[in-house]
């Protein structure tokens, strides 16, 4: 019997369990894919929103500010990239002016700071390869953007150190009200906890409706996006959006943390809620949109697309309470753009009302500090050749693109909720994210796993599953 099961280990089910390991409740997370990050929560802008976009009043606006306050400590505290570069909206024409002025508003009454319209001249002065078409910008210093890998793995590794127990390849089927808790049956066994937090993404409708009478309907929204390659990266300087749609903020274009250029996201409500396949239309209008507010984008330079999915919930806001007819079954449900901005904030909410509900007792041993994978490149010539004398792995590069060395991938498995798979290494170390796109360093990084988790190479997955990657070998050669 846990006192709290948390159902989902993406960005909002790991920020509520590093909030709650600061309290003294026995916590297990639940995820059914082989790693964190495995949803909603790997595949977006990483964006930091100033939250001007929400409407006045909403949960989501409120989350919006505070999470984007919280993301500079945050970063400090847990070693996560992140930067505050600011960020415009686009105006090209006179007739969208008040759309710009309606927007300046509305974040001030959210309590945004700063936010300014620039004219033409001083828009191009700080983006000068913005469009030449632009009548005017609102230009919001406190946006920023964020490795969403970074993120979350981060605040899952330190809600581990903390106490807290993650269960992966661990799918719930069903959940069933017992005397004082929950009974969750999952196709690894039975679970019982004394309270449920529901943040499974664009699956937290079937969790909530298996409980409550009071349904409500997730709609997986698709958006895809190009990668470009960083000599690409510093085409802008910060987030460029397009005035908002009835589907969201449109195509954007912004630097990523690692110095890459990210255009997209599209947006279309699709049924199928694992449909993360890109598609000839959804890529066809990123080209075609992606122009409109930054002009001679490089789009030669695209070295992978891909597509996430939001979990767009129909009273467009997020839904952080306790289920009215479902005592102890709090949902942390509907949380789409600015989710990840948001993160730091729904956690601490979905903590907040679990300890007035449960009177928890602060956890005295809790350790607010996580270090993350030592880069050797931030080090000085002599601090790198002293770390290489020290432990030769550093000196031995895998992944070319991105100069990772075999010292960093071991670090990566070897650390709290470490890496399983190709991917789990990826989102952790960057390795196969470069320009080769893994062409070249993917056999070696399979030898390191296979070597380090005592397995055979035929184990090692791209991403858990059925994701095998060596089919019908030939073992003498290997």
């Amino acid at each position: 019997m846990y006192d709290v099961i948390i159902i989902g280990a993406g960005v909002s089910g790991a920020a509520a369990a590093r909030e709650l390991s600061r309290y003294k409740v026995k916590v297990c997370v639940l995820e059914k894919s082989e790693d964190v990050c495995c949803g909603t929560s790997k595949a977006n802008s990483g964006i930091v929103h100033a939250g001007y976009d929400a409407r006045p009043g909403s949960l989501m606006a409120k989350l919006n500010v505070e999470g984007n306050r919280m993301m500079g400590m945050l970063s400090e505290e847990l070693d996560f990239p992140f930067q505050r570069k600011g960020s415009l909206v686009v105006c090209r024409n006179q007739e969208e002016l008040p759309v710009l002025l309606r927007l300046q508003a509305q974040g001030e009454e959210n309590g945004v700071e700063g936010l300014e319209i620039l004219n033409r001249e001083q828009a191009i002065a700080l983006e000068p390869n913005i469009t030449e078409q632009v009548e005017a910008a609102l230009y919001a210093p406190t946006a920023g953007i964020v490795c969403p890998f970074g993120l979350n793995i981060a605040m899952a590794e330190n809600a581990c150190a903390n106490g807290v127990e993650f269960r992966f390849d661990t799918e719930v089927d069903a959940i069933e009200k017992l005397e004082g808790g929950f009974l969750l049956k999952t196709d690894s066994g039975d679970y019982k906890a004394r309270y449920v937090v529901n943040a499974a993404g664009v699956y937290a409708d079937r969790f909530h409706n298996m409980v409550s009478s009071r349904k409500i309907h997730i709609i997986p929204r698709k958006g895809e996006y190009f990668l470009l390659d960083k000599g690409a990266g510093d085409h802008v300087s910060r987030t460029i959006f397009a005035l908002p749609g009835k589907l969201g903020k449109g195509v954007l274009v912004t630097p990523t943390v690692h110095g890459n250029l990210l255009v997209g996201p599209t947006a279309a409500d699709i049924e199928d809620k694992e449909g993360t396949n890109t598609t000839a239309s959804g890529l066809a209008a990123i080209y075609e949109k992606a122009g409109q507010n930054v002009r001679d984008l490089p789009l030669k330079k695209v070295i992978t697309s891909f597509a996430g999915l939001r979990a767009h919930e129909g009273g467009n806001d997020f839904i952080i309470e306790e289920a009215s007819d479902a005592p102890g079954f709090i949902d942390c449900a509907g949380i789409e753009s600015p989710g990840l901005t948001s993160a730091p904030a729904v956690g601490l909410m979905v903590a907040e009302i679990l300890r007035d509900k449960m009177h928890l007792q602060k956890n005295p041993d809790f350790q607010g500090r996580r270090k993350g994978i030592l880069n050797p490149a931030l080090l000085s010539i002599e601090d790198r050749n002293k770390l290489i004398l020290e432990q030769p792995a550093y000196g031995h590069i895998i992944c070319r693109c991105e100069m990772i060395s075999e010292g960093e991938i071991l670090n990566a498995i070897h650390r709290p909720l470490g890496a399983r798979s190709l991917d789990g290494v990826k989102r952790r170390t960057r390795a196969g994210m470069g320009r080769c796109q893994a062409g070249f360093c993917s056999p070696r990084t399979m030898e390191i796993l296979a070597r380090e988790l005592g397995v055979s190479m035929e184990a090692i997955t791209k991403a858990g599953g059925n994701s095998g990657l060596i089919v019908g070998t030939n073992k003498d050669v290997l």
